[in-house]
């Protein structure tokens, strides 16, 4: 179509799923941060003053239950539940972690020191020109909008606002660009004296500021909290697990997604790695001005070093053919999982920052964060496959 509506939404750090995300990557941040080889899968399951925990671990680190304890509390702590049906202090803790399978284990040690994938799967990666990030439009302005509004709340300037928020935002597209947001709509929990007006001004000057100049839809499509009320909130209005919100995680549903979820997983799981180096290569080439969009796949078998298959796709924008493109990105990056996990530097505690906002279009740190967001191929790419 020449021009179309497409809807992407988000949820923030206090969002309950985003919750447990939150805290299983701090159990992988913990782990890795003094053993670089750990192998952790941790699950976690929030509800009324409870948290959960459950997987697998295999590790050389020294770590104490009490120590996951306050790491989970931390976490908790961090986002700014301190209600009365979840408070950091008062939350009861059940810690279900055990070793990894040795079956598991076996596989992805591989043969000859060479680290085999950590499971079976398909994971996508995604760029276009929609973003200065390089991120499709209507997944960047749904987390920018709850990422302003949780930053002004953890400055103390909206106090009576709460953890738990949700956007939506809908882009109009002509020619295949986005050209005005058609609708908005942010729920955000908020404390009881406030009136629906109230919280509606009170968002509002947060979802101008992130969108750009003229782009704000009319009155009748800017909805806040439709229900009229969103008090009870976090894990004690609704459950969250870890893993539920893949979607919000990558591309808001513009680009394919394997399946698997990142959080609470370390670099061997390739649902994780493999989707970062998809997301990095993907990146570069619409960077180097290769494409205008670029979608990529890997796949890979549990135990296996080598990818299976890699596909790339230009949806009809791409300067250089699509094989090509193909047959020299394995010359540039190693993909296997311990060449991901390396050329990344994957190994160390850098995951709990991103459980939240979405883990691409981020900014790429100096301390190893978002290493996956680089533009360092670009002219490499460009030199080989001109």
């Amino acid at each position: 179509m020449r021009e179309y509506i497409f809807t992407s939404e988000s949820v923030s750090e206090g969002h309950p799923d985003k919750l447990c995300d939150r805290i299983s990557d701090a159990i992988v941040d913990l782990y890795v941060g003094r053993d670089r080889d750990s192998r952790v899968a941790c699950e976690a399951l929030a509800t009324t003053n409870r948290v959960v925990l459950a997987g697998e671990v295999r590790s050389q680190a020294d770590v104490s239950s009490s120590e996951i304890e306050g790491v989970v509390r931390s976490a908790v702590r961090s986002v700014g539940y301190e209600q009365e049906g979840f408070h950091w202090r008062t939350l009861q803790l059940s810690n279900y972690l055990h070793e990894q399978s040795v079956d598991i284990a076996r596989g992805v040690d591989g043969q000859g020191g060479d680290l085999g994938a950590g499971d079976q799967g398909i994971m996508f990666g995604y760029a276009c020109r929609e973003s200065d990030v390089l991120m499709p439009a209507p997944i960047y302005y749904a987390h920018r909008i709850l990422l302003l509004l949780s930053e002004a709340r953890h400055r103390g300037e909206t106090p009576l606002l709460r953890p738990d928020a949700k956007s939506q935002v809908s882009l109009r597209y002509r020619e295949g660009k986005p050209v005005a947001a058609t609708s908005v709509v942010v729920s955000t929990q908020h404390d009881e004296s406030l009136s629906s007006a109230e919280v509606r001004e009170m968002v509002r000057p947060f979802v101008v500021e992130a969108l750009p100049r003229g782009w704000m839809c009319g009155e009748g499509d800017f909805h806040v909290n439709p229900t009229g009320r969103f008090v009870i909130g976090g894990p004690d209005g609704d459950a969250g697990l870890t893993g539920r919100k893949i979607i919000v995680d990558t591309y808001g549903g513009a680009a394919p997604h394997g399946g698997g979820a990142f959080s609470g997983k370390d670099a061997s799981k390739v649902d994780r790695s493999a989707a970062y180096m998809a997301r990095y290569l993907a990146k570069n080439i619409v960077a180097a001005g290769l494409a205008e969009r670029c979608t990529l796949q890997l796949s890979y078998a549990i135990g296996v070093a080598r990818p299976l298959s890699l596909y790339v796709n230009t949806h009809g924008s791409g300067k250089v053919d699509e094989a090509r493109m193909a047959s020299v990105l394995p010359t540039l990056v190693d993909l296997s999982p311990a060449g991901i996990r390396d050329h990344l530097g994957l190994a160390q505690p850098i995951y709990e920052v991103t459980a939240a906002y979405g883990h691409f279009g981020r900014v790429a740190e100096a301390d190893g964060r978002f290493s996956w967001e680089k533009t360092d191929l670009v002219d490499v790419l460009r030199s080989e496959v001109s």
